[in-house]
């Protein structure tokens, strides 16, 4: 970790604090929160720090060691719109938080991650690590459902991607060794330990070279081709219903889906299959890995990506190859893309008997397909986590 020491070269002071958020992966669920689906993941032992101190005259002033520029507001004048660049994430943060509590107290501070950008909701991430910080600063205590609940607003609200809360639910409460089973229509989750008795597991992250933004990503055109269909689902069905906005697949039936899914239009019912055939391998894969079978829920994680490519559409062609790699190694249970699918990275559950050999064979034959991405690609092997501090 270099922020503290890039804190005190900038600063010349040692960092009041720092505040850590782990990234997550999402082996089954994706693209079914913003419809209130079902998901299961994990947080991990990477994420975000930042090293921060108060300013008391409420200037936010934070530099990152991802990106150049340096940003700064005051916590009391939040600009209206984003300005679109990397820290509209924390003025919505900012923005947020400021809605529900007098903030009177800024924060200095540097930002890193601890893996490359994209998949990984480092987006999430970076929100939730600064809004502990926030917090600290103005003496403010958020249980975990309001930090998550506080990201959730500056992300869809201030930020405009039409996001779900399975991001910020698996950063915060996530735990070591646990699958987060969460159903984002209530907010009501289970964490299922992993059994004894099964298999050794680790996770992958295979980052394809290619950095992702949700905000300029296809992401939210799915989101709305998926609520059209639901929109015609409950016209075809004679079911009431109001505003295109307020259509919801999780308020349709899978029956009605069925028998109404072929006068959809062709791409607005891959949406849909998509989020109805998710939603049943959430379940099913919380029930294997309640039995411990973490071969059969990376068999399902391996369907969730097929579906992705299908059904979502989603994917760039360099994550498509490293899927079709990792769906033929050995040692690989199973994986699909991370995140929103549109670049970023692929993450896998693996059998760390084969950690060297999967990234041998991985890295061999994603590089012969794009030579080009040597110096970017990276494989890196992480474990699961605790959520981030509240």
């Amino acid at each position: 970790m270099n922020c503290d020491r890039i804190f005190n070269e900038i600063y010349g002071r040692e960092p009041e604090g720092i505040a850590f958020c782990p990234y997550r992966v999402c082996p089954i669920g994706a693209h079914s929160d913003h419809n209130l689906g079902k998901i299961t993941g994990f947080a991990i032992d990477k994420g975000i720090s930042i090293a921060y101190s108060a300013k008391q005259n409420g200037v936010v002033e934070l530099v990152s060691l991802q990106f150049d520029k340096r940003a700064q507001w005051h916590v009391s004048s939040v600009p209206g719109a984003k300005t679109n660049d990397w820290a509209d994430y924390l003025r919505g943060a900012t923005w947020a938080l400021g809605k529900k509590h007098a903030l009177h107290t800024g924060i200095c501070g540097v930002i890193e991650g601890s893996l490359p950008i994209g998949g990984l909701s480092s987006s999430a991430a970076v929100i939730l690590s600064f809004l502990s910080a926030l917090c600290r600063v103005n003496g403010i205590s958020l249980t975990g459902q309001e930090l998550i609940d506080v990201a959730y607003d500056a992300e869809l609200n201030y930020v405009g991607v039409s996001v779900g809360k399975l991001d910020q639910s698996c950063e915060v409460l996530g735990k070591k060794d646990h699958l987060l089973y969460l159903d984002t229509k209530d907010g009501s989750y289970e964490l299922i330990p992993a059994p004894t008795s099964m298999k050794p597991w680790k996770i992958a992250v295979f980052f394809s070279g290619l950095e992702h933004s949700l905000a300029g990503s296809k992401f939210n055109m799915r989101v709305d081709e998926l609520r059209a269909g639901v929109y015609a689902l409950q016209a075809f069905s004679g079911a009431e219903y109001g505003k295109f906005g307020e259509a919801n697949a999780r308020n349709v039936p899978y029956d009605v889906y069925l028998r109404y899914k072929d006068r959809l239009p062709a791409p607005w019912a891959r949406r849909c299959e998509h989020w109805y055939t998710e939603f049943r391998r959430v379940e099913a894969g919380a029930e294997a890995w309640r039995r411990g079978d973490v071969e059969e829920y990376g068999k399902l994680s391996f369907e969730s990506g097929l579906s992705s490519i299908k059904n979502w559409e989603s994917g760039a062609p360099e994550q498509i190859k490293l899927y079709e790699i990792m769906t033929r190694t050995d040692g690989i249970y199973g994986g699909r893309f991370s995140g929103a699918g549109f670049k970023g990275c692929c993450m896998a559950l693996i059998d760390p008997a084969y950690e060297e050999s999967i990234t041998e064979k991985v890295t061999r034959e994603y590089l012969a397909a794009f030579p080009h991405l040597s110096d970017k690609f990276s494989v890196h092997i992480c474990e699961s986590a605790n959520g981030a501090d509240t």
